[in-house]
């Protein structure tokens, strides 16, 4: 069951890794205003979470077989027994909760930070003051 841990920690931490990835470039293109970068950061983060929460929430009901977990194991270690697929289905279920725990972690943090520049007066003027003048 360990090596189903080890594989199911790999395929969903690419997969947060690549979200990560799209979230930071959108917060690079908010770098004229960083409180907006970490406000859009923190609620792409939420989104995230939110994903791999029912993402977990399925995992019981989804086949061993339609997981990308199931490509990398080998034959071996495949469940063929229901109590074999519920473990399975328990060892996704916690990695993807672990996965959007830290996703509501970074989001929580992201807001803190947001909610700090806001209060030292960092905050920049909206895009339309500028287009006005």
């Amino acid at each position: 069951m360990e090596t189903i841990r080890q594989i199911a920690f790999v395929c969903v931490a690419r997969a947060v890794g690549f979200g990560t990835l799209a979230i930071a470039c959108i917060m690079l293109s908010f770098a004229f205003s960083p409180p907006t970068a970490f406000r859009a950061g923190a609620l792409l983060a939420l989104i995230m979470a939110g994903i791999l929460i029912l993402k977990a929430h399925y995992a019981g009901r989804q086949k061993p077989k339609h997981t990308e977990v199931w490509l990398y194991l080998e034959d071996c270690l495949r469940p063929r027994d229901p109590e074999a697929t519920r473990r399975f289905a328990g060892v996704l279920r916690e990695t993807y909760g672990r996965f959007a725990a830290g996703s509501l972690a970074a989001a929580c943090c992201m807001f803190f930070i947001s909610v700090v520049l806001i209060a030292t007066g960092l905050e920049t003027p909206g895009l339309e003051l500028a287009v006005s003048r």
